[in-house]
């Protein structure tokens, strides 16, 4: 009976040895267990590749301040700046939209030509053009028109 007892207190205590040995190594690639499954690289690699993409992207569609964007205006629509936005005709033919104040026309400013655009003068292209306020001035496209723009501005 002494034999019997023996070899299950033996028994019982190597069975709980294996038991805790097996929880201590469950979760793959812990500090206690160095070797992982394909599965689980593959997993990882899948989650990393997920977080990179949302950061590249996030990267992709933020505007830097104060940097020039392209802009295009469709034929028949106005270009309307505020204070201090710059802009360049790139393509297309556009005239200047000034704005007439205690009866003085005060227009868009061109700052290549050193003058004043008036209403409906032709924004010749590639020439810096400055709105000096925010008061409707900007520009009506003729044809489609490419922009250069820095600045806040509005299609309408």
């Amino acid at each position: 009976m002494k034999r019997i007892g023996k070899k299950l207190v033996v028994g019982l205590c190597i069975g709980i040895i294996l038991f805790a040995g097996s929880l201590a190594f469950t979760e793959p690639g812990s500090e206690y267990d160095p070797l992982v499954t394909l599965s689980y690289i593959e997993k990882r690699i899948s989650e990393i590749k997920t977080y990179i993409d949302q950061k590249v992207n996030e990267n992709q569609t933020s505007v830097v301040e104060g940097a020039w964007v392209v802009v295009e205006v469709p034929e028949g629509k106005s270009l309307i700046c505020y204070g201090g936005t710059e802009i360049i005709l790139r393509a297309g033919r556009a005239s200047a939209i000034s704005v007439i104040k205690d009866g003085i026309e005060n227009g868009v400013t061109d700052i290549t030509a050193g003058r004043d655009l008036k209403m409906d003068e032709e924004i010749v292209e590639n020439h810096l053009l400055i709105i000096p306020r925010t008061d409707s001035r900007g520009a009506y496209a003729i044809t489609n028109t490419f922009w250069l723009v820095k600045g806040d501005y509005a299609i309408k």
